[in-house]
């Protein structure tokens, strides 16, 4: 497999901040790109420690970027804010959806998704609107958000906690730039067990097809496809290409086409080293490219039989692969001369939720 990309930026950690990721692009209405990424500022790096949302910019396509700002601090109730998704809405003004989290007087941590927007390229942002108003812990994942032709926004989200003892997959939805928001999909794991489904993806393909995602602990990334716009859903099943370990993946239109990035299935499951910390359980990290319509990305139910999965392995890349380091949660951006891929790097510690590691892939490199 061919090993492609160029580091063009290293986030790393530091006293005061013991973490920095889940990170999103956008492209400005003024050209320049945004990056915006979770910083942890305390001395924990734990998912309920002290967090804000920050941003980078980059005139350039990517090649360099300004010092760091902050784009949103938390409020005095939250235990953090997180996992932000920036994305343009049809308004021309800047959206972004992410995570709040709040300790529940009765010491239950809840985890809420919130929109705001932005009329100045992110110096200011409106007052936030809530997706959902029933309690939960809620996870959007970092760059997940999905604007429609139309204008609707997607988003995509898996609900945990005491009011869904089995986690499930949740598609909402605004037609109104954000104002207010719908649900119209709920998936539901196809086994009955406490794992259930989590961090969902969504892309919308131009024949109408619909392709909704999840991160399990069955091996493989599962999904769901509709065929008519969304209207109906099939059940929710394994893809075969994208073998995983309880990792999430993320799809993206780059140039025309859905460019897919995963950790495949990288050990043995008969082996002690499954957790992700300390182990290859998030490497390697590997790119696929599908047709417009997402050919050869298994939404048929494709299985290796008679060769059945040679187009979709022709159509990978390597992005990292020292088994000594782990890479998750990633976020891309179509550039000019190629696309940039952002995410976790374990950066040679023991917690994969460490740095953030900026990289650009040329379109030279994919051809031939």
């Amino acid at each position: 497999m061919k090993k492609i990309g160029r580091e063009k930026l290293f986030i790393k950690t530091g006293p005061q901040n013991p973490r920095n990721g889940e990170g999103t692009f956008t492209r400005l209405p003024d050209g320049r790109i945004l990056f915006g990424y979770t910083e942890y500022y305390g001395t924990s790096w734990d998912d309920h420690a002290i967090a804000r949302i920050c941003g980078i910019f980059s005139e350039d396509e990517g090649e360099t970027w300004s010092n760091r700002v902050v784009l949103l601090e938390k409020d005095e109730k939250a235990e953090n804010i997180m996992s932000p998704s920036l994305f343009v809405m049809k308004n021309g003004e800047l959206g972004m959806v992410y995570l709040r989290k709040e300790l529940a007087p009765d010491g239950e941590m809840l985890c809420m998704p919130l929109f705001r927007s932005s009329s100045d390229c992110g110096t200011t942002w409106s007052e936030a609107v809530w997706l959902t108003r029933q309690p939960g812990f809620y996870c959007s994942i970092n760059d997940g958000v999905s604007v429609m032709e139309n204008g609707r926004i997607c988003v995509p989200y898996s609900a945990h906690g005491s009011a869904f003892p089995q986690p499930e997959g949740h598609l909402m939805a605004s037609d109104d730039n954000g104002k207010s928001w719908q649900q119209l999909k709920i998936y539901r794991s196809p086994y009955v067990d406490e794992v259930g489904i989590g961090e969902p993806g969504f892309y919308a393909f131009p024949n109408g097809t619909q392709w909704s995602w999840f991160r399990t602990a069955y091996g493989n990334q599962y999904q769901s496809i509709s065929t008519d716009g969304g209207k109906t859903w099939g059940p929710v099943i394994p893809n075969f290409c994208f073998t995983s370990p309880d990792s999430p993946m993320r799809v993206k239109k780059i140039h025309g086409r859905p460019h897919a990035v995963w950790n495949p299935q990288g050990f043995n499951c008969l082996s002690e080293a499954t957790e992700m910390w300390r182990s290859p359980k998030r490497t390697p990290l590997v790119l696929a490219i599908g047709g417009e319509n997402g050919e050869h990305f298994g939404l048929n139910g494709t299985t290796a039989r008679n060769g059945g999965l040679i187009p979709f392995q022709k159509s990978c890349y390597l992005l990292e692969d020292d088994p000594a380091n782990s890479y998750c949660y990633p976020s891309m951006l179509e550039t000019g001369d190629g696309f940039l891929v952002a995410y976790y790097h374990s950066n040679g510690g023991e917690i994969c939720l460490n740095a953030t590691k900026i990289t650009k892939v040329y379109l030279e490199e994919l051809e031939g």
